[in-house]
C-alpha cells in the first residue's frame, strides 16, 4: 500500500512543480533548501525569496506585451505595484528594479514615495497613483509632492469633495483620475463599492466640476472590482460596463487617455491551481480595443495595480510542530511554535488558504491532523480548504522533529498582523530572513528582523523605567517649573 507522505502528494498533484521539488525527502522552494534554512536559522521563521517578485512583474509585462503586439494596440502598458500588499524597503527596491510605478493608499505612503525618489530608486517621471478615501494629511502629503515637481502623481477622486480640498493645496496645475464605484458580486454584503462615484454620476461629475476648471485635467478613470480579474460572466460585464463609462467620458474629454484595471490577479494557493494568465490579458486587451473602436474613440493607455501578484509568491512562512493532542476519538492537534492569528491573519480573517506542505519526512506514513497555534483563542487554528477541517502531514514522533511550510504568504500578512507591533497573547513575531541572489547566482541569506523579545513587548505596552518630571515636562510641552 502507498501510505507515505510522498505517495499522498504525488497521487493527489502534479509533483513535483516549477518551484517546489524534492531533495533527499526534504522540500525544496524554488531551489532554497528549507531544512538547512532552519538549521541555521530554527523556526519559527518568516523569509522572503527577493527574486519572485521580479520574475512575477516581468511575466506580466511579457504577457500585456504580447497581447498588444498581438492585437496591434495603440496605447502602452504601464505597470504599477500596490504598496498596500506590503510597504517593506526589501520589497520595494526589489520590485523597482523592472522599471514600474507605485500606486499609494493613505498619508504615509507618500513619505515613502519621498524617501525613494531622495535616493533615485524612482524619478519624477514615475507614475504615483493616489488612491483611497483623502482627508487632511494625505491631501497635504499628495499636494507637497506635485508642488515639488512630481507631476506624474495622479491622486484618484473617490468622492466630489476631493477635487476642491486637492485644489487648494495644489499649486499649480495638475491631473487627476476618477474611480468608479464597481457594483459587487450579488453574494456580497453590499450591492455598490464604497470606494469611487458611481457610473451614471460620472460624466455629470466631470462636466460640473472638472471640464471648466482651469486647474485640473483627467487623464485616467479607474475600474477595479474586490473579487479581482476572473474569467466569469460578472467580471466580463462590469469590464464592458467600465467600458461604456470611459467611451461616453472620452467623447467630451479629450485629455483622458489612460483606463486603470486595478489589480486582482490571483496567486497560487494550491498545487492544484489553475489560471490561464495570458488568456485574460489578451482578452482584457480584445474586449478593451473592439469597445474602442466600434465607439470611434483612441484606446486608452492601459494602468494595472498589482499587489498580491507581486510580492505574494516570494513570501512563506515555517513552524516546528511541537505536540500531538488526541481530543478525541477522531481529532488529533498538531500544535505548531507560533500562533496563525498573528503570523498569517487572512487565515483567520478572511478564511483564505496557502499551500501547505511538509518539510521533512516525506518518507514516512501520514496522518489526518488539525491545526492550531499557541494562542488561547479558539481561533487559533488552520483549515486546509474553507470546507474542510482537517489536513495530512507525516505522522508525528516524539522523537523526530517535524516543519511545516506555508507558502506565497508574501502579501499583508505582516501588515495586517502588526510586524514590530503587539501580537496577541503576546506571541512574538518570528525571524524574518531575506532570500536573494548574488551576481553567479548563487543563493543568500540575510536577517531582516530578529523574533520579538519581552523587552519590546513591555516597551510598547508602558512597563519601561519610569519618566522623570522633566521628561514628562517635555513630553507634553508644558513650561519648566521655576526652580525659584
Amino acid at each position: 500500500m502507498k501510505t507515505k507522505y510522498i505517495d499522498l502528494i504525488e497521487q493527489t498533484y502534479d509533483f513535483p512543480q516549477e518551484e517546489f521539488t524534492l531533495q533527499d525527502n526534504k522540500l525544496q522552494f524554488h531551489g532554497i533548501d528549507l531544512y538547512d534554512l532552519i538549521q541555521r536559522y530554527g523556526t519559527p521563521l518568516k523569509f522572503t525569496y527577493l527574486p519572485k517578485i521580479s520574475d512575477n512583474i516581468q511575466r506580466a509585462k511579457k504577457w500585456f506585451g504580447e497581447a498588444m503586439k498581438k492585437h496591434n494596440y495603440a496605447g502602452s502598458y504601464h505597470y504599477c505595484y500596490c504598496t498596500k500588499s506590503s510597504h517593506f524597503e526589501h520589497v520595494l527596491n526589489e520590485a523597482l528594479k523592472n522599471d514600474i510605478h507605485i500606486e499609494t493608499s493613505s498619508a504615509f505612503d507618500i513619505d515613502i514615495v519621498e524617501h525613494l525618489r531622495k535616493s533615485g530608486k524612482i524619478t519624477k517621471d514615475t507614475y504615483v497613483i493616489c488612491n483611497g478615501f483623502k482627508r487632511d494629511q494625505y491631501i497635504q502629503n499628495i499636494a507637497r509632492l506635485i508642488n515639488n515637481g512630481h507631476k506624474n502623481c495622479i491622486p484618484i477622486i473617490d468622492n466630489y469633495e476631493e477635487i476642491e480640498l486637492l485644489g487648494e493645496a495644489i499649486e499649480d496645475n495638475f491631473q487627476v483620475g476618477i474611480r468608479i464605484a464597481s457594483e459587487e458580486e450579488p453574494k456580497f454584503e453590499f450591492y455598490t463599492s464604497r470606494l469611487g462615484i458611481g457610473y451614471k454620476n460620472i460624466v455629470p461629475f466631470y462636466n460640473q466640476s472638472i471640464k471648466e476648471n482651469p486647474k485640473v485635467e483627467l487623464k485616467m478613470l479607474h475600474f477595479f472590482i474586490n473579487t479581482g480579474i476572473r474569467d466569469t460572466a460578472y467580471y466580463w460585464n462590469e469590464l464592458l460596463k467600465c467600458l461604456k463609462v470611459y467611451i461616453s467620458l472620452k467623447k467630451v474629454c479629450p485629455t483622458l487617455d489612460s483606463l486603470n484595471i486595478g489589480g486582482g490577479f490571483p496567486i497560487k494557493n494550491s498545487l492544484a491551481f489553475e489560471y490561464d494568465y495570458e488568456y485574460m490579458v489578451d482578452e482584457i486587451i480584445h474586449q478593451i480595443k473592439q469597445a474602442c473602436e466600434e465607439a470611434g474613440v483612441e484606446v486608452p493607455n492601459i494602468f494595472t495595480e498589482f499587489g498580491s501578484f507581486t510580492v505574494g509568491e516570494s513570501g512563506g512562512t515555517i513552524y516546528e510542530v511541537l505536540y500531538q493532542k488526541q481530543q478525541n476519538d477522531r481529532e488529533k492537534w498538531n500544535m505548531i511554535n507560533s500562533s496563525f492569528i498573528t503570523t498569517m491573519p487572512d487565515s483567520w480573517a478572511i478564511s483564505k488558504r496557502f499551500i501547505t506542505l511538509s518539510i521533512n519526512r516525506w518518507n514516512e506514513e501520514y496522518e489526518r491532523v488539525l491545526l492550531g497555534g499557541l494562542t488561547c483563542d479558539s481561533d487559533d487554528y488552520y483549515n486546509s480548504e474553507q470546507h474542510m477541517n482537517a489536513i495530512y502531514l507525516p505522522k508525528y514522533r516524539k522523537d523526530r522533529p517535524l516543519y511545516i511550510g506555508f507558502f506565497n504568504t508574501g502579501a499583508y500578512q505582516e501588515t495586517i498582523g502588526g510586524f514590530g507591533g503587539l501580537q496577541h497573547c503576546l506571541i512574538p513575531h518570528p525571524k524574518h530572513i531575506l532570500i536573494n541572489k548574488d551576481k553567479e547566482g548563487k543563493l543568500k541569506t540575510s536577517v531582516f528582523a530578529e523574533q520579538q523579545t519581552a523587552g519590546e513587548f513591555l516597551s510598547i505596552l508602558g512597563y519601561g523605567a519610569k519618566k522623570s518630571s522633566d521628561s514628562l515636562v517635555a513630553s507634553k510641552k508644558l513650561p519648566v517649573p521655576s526652580k525659584n
